[in-house]
């Protein structure tokens, strides 16, 4: 399976357009914050990082996965930094590759490291599959198979039953980030970006 899931990154269909507009975004999300230094969490195929180095900045990547030979390996939720080590953390098409329940966790994690902002993206179906809640059930079999999930398993998505934005963006507050902005990418709807800046306790 790991090696699936590594072909499944390199593939000839796994950089479409929209993701390539999509990674287009996380670099000017990143670039906007003029970081100092930067955690990619999540390599990949390492596309933005890549991009970001041979721009001369400072990029650390971490995943799980050693297979992708980030320049960390560890997971999310507890990760080998000391706090506020990184100007900005990236996270992006990554957190619903974990249950829900460490989401909280996550961002947790990613509050600690980042000394100034994070930007994230989520998948959300809300823009591009709008149903009645009566029929999420069969709107998520519908989606299911409209793009399927068994090389890239996402445990959740905004939009999809319990998971409402309003209880997204909760937990993000809740973490202690403040959301500067979010929207959904224009040309590829199901990437919703979160754009975070830190809030120090001891300055509230």
């Amino acid at each position: 399976m790991i090696e699936k899931i590594n072909e499944h990154y390199f593939s000839n269909t796994y950089d479409t357009k929209k993701r390539f507009i999509s990674y287009w975004h996380q670099i000017n999300e990143i670039i906007k914050t003029n970081p100092k230094n930067i955690l990619e969490i999540g390599a990949g195929n390492k596309f933005v990082s890549i991009y970001l180095k041979q721009k001369n900045f400072n990029v650390t990547t971490v995943d799980i996965n050693p297979n992708l030979e980030p320049d960390v390996v560890a997971n999310v939720i507890k990760m080998p930094f000391k706090n506020n080590s990184f100007h900005t953390v990236n996270c992006c098409e990554t957190l619903e590759h974990m249950p829900y329940e460490n989401f909280s966790k996550a961002l947790s994690e990613i509050y600690r490291v980042a000394e100034f902002h994070a930007v994230i993206s989520i998948p959300d179906i809300t823009k591009i599959l709008h149903v009645p809640y009566i029929l999420q059930k069969y709107a998520d079999k519908f989606f299911k198979k409209a793009i399927p999930r068994d090389l890239d398993k996402h445990y959740w998505e905004i939009g999809k039953k319990m998971y409402p934005l309003s209880r997204i963006i909760k937990d993000i507050k809740h973490t202690g980030f403040i959301v500067v902005s979010s929207y959904n990418v224009p040309e590829n709807l199901y990437h919703k970006f979160f754009i975070l800046k830190k809030i120090k306790k001891h300055l509230l």
